[in-house]
């Protein structure tokens, strides 16, 4: 998968593409039906397949305040996104520019200009353009004139209810962390770097790898239950802490885990954290001490969950 941020790094427009369009946030089951649909159509034509997306998320630059907190980080979409082996992910900043930017143009500048396109599938509650006057009705009225082909996905119903972004934060929130794997394919998880951090973990009998996540608006914040991957092709239990640390005044976000049975110097590694149950919220407490009682219960509740499990 290619990688293109911004129409001004696509050096030359493509010689033809089929395209789907939307915000990806998690890349759910139900967009991962509409990636499917994408690379079947694509395959039929020969063409290439292309993902746009948008950062940040139109509902971000509206109405920041309201916006849903992220399924996954940026990196990540990217990450899911190229699992699904797409040809090119195309990345458009929404900015003011691109906000007043009318349906009609929207096609004509990116769509046909840029990417070519031949064939355009879509969700069926996908909207763009200056207020959202652009959707399947609108693509498929102008269809011949535009010279591509457009389908429309129907939405993917599991248990009677429409797999949505907004579905998988509830269930999250409800700390149904099976529901949420079953709705997006896979465990909820999180991931990067292990960097060093201030080795307090260490120092109370509890030592963490730790991984700097810099945006605070995510969906999980408290105590967890998790799986570690990406040491030494293992699936190693854990209990993560994620948050800003307020007990020693923290202010970035960091997600720390103490991983079970485990001594090994992994700083380096590309991991990523599965997020299987909720133990409890984030606390402050009045002291070390009071802090490190309340680690040996989390582990121990993660230990019970485990051999429960």
């Amino acid at each position: 998968m290619k990688l293109i941020r911004g129409l001004y790094n696509l050096t030359q427009p493509l010689a033809a593409s089929a395209v789907t369009i939307g915000n990806f946030d998690g890349v759910h089951r139900g967009h991962q039906q509409v990636i499917s649909q994408l690379k079947r159509v694509a395959r039929q034509a020969s063409l290439p397949t292309v993902v746009i997306i948008f950062e940040p998320q139109p509902i971000e630059y509206f109405a920041p305040d309201k916006a849903p907190r992220r399924l996954a980080r940026f990196r990540e979409k990217i990450a899911y996104l190229q699992a699904q082996q797409i040809d090119y992910l195309l990345c458009l900043r929404f900015d003011t520019e691109l906000a007043s930017q009318s349906a009609e143009a929207f096609v004509q500048q990116i769509l046909l200009q840029n990417l070519n396109t031949r064939h355009l599938v879509i969700g069926d509650d996908f909207h763009f353009g200056k207020n959202r006057q652009g959707n399947f009705q609108f693509l498929q009225q102008h269809s011949e004139r535009f010279g591509f082909k457009v389908d429309e996905t129907e939405t993917l119903i599991l248990d009677g209810e429409r797999v949505s972004s907004t579905r998988v934060r509830e269930c999250i929130q409800q700390d149904d962390f099976d529901k949420a794997a079953e709705l997006l394919g896979r465990p909820y998880s999180l991931s990067g770097r292990v960097a060093h951090g201030k080795k307090l973990g260490r120092e109370l009998g509890f030592p963490t790898i730790n991984i700097k996540m810099g945006d605070k608006t995510l969906i999980v914040k408290g105590i967890f239950a998790v799986i570690v991957k990406g040491i030494d092709n293992r699936a190693l239990r854990g209990v993560a802490s994620i948050g800003t640390r307020p007990t020693v005044n923290g202010v970035d976000t960091i997600l720390e885990v103490y991983i079970l049975d485990f001594d090994q110097d992994v700083y380096g590694y590309s991991v990523v954290v599965e997020f299987l149950h909720k133990i409890r919220n984030e606390e402050k407490f009045d002291s070390l001490e009071e802090l490190t009682s309340w680690i040996a219960q989390d582990t121990e509740k993660a230990k019970v969950f485990f051999n429960t499990r």
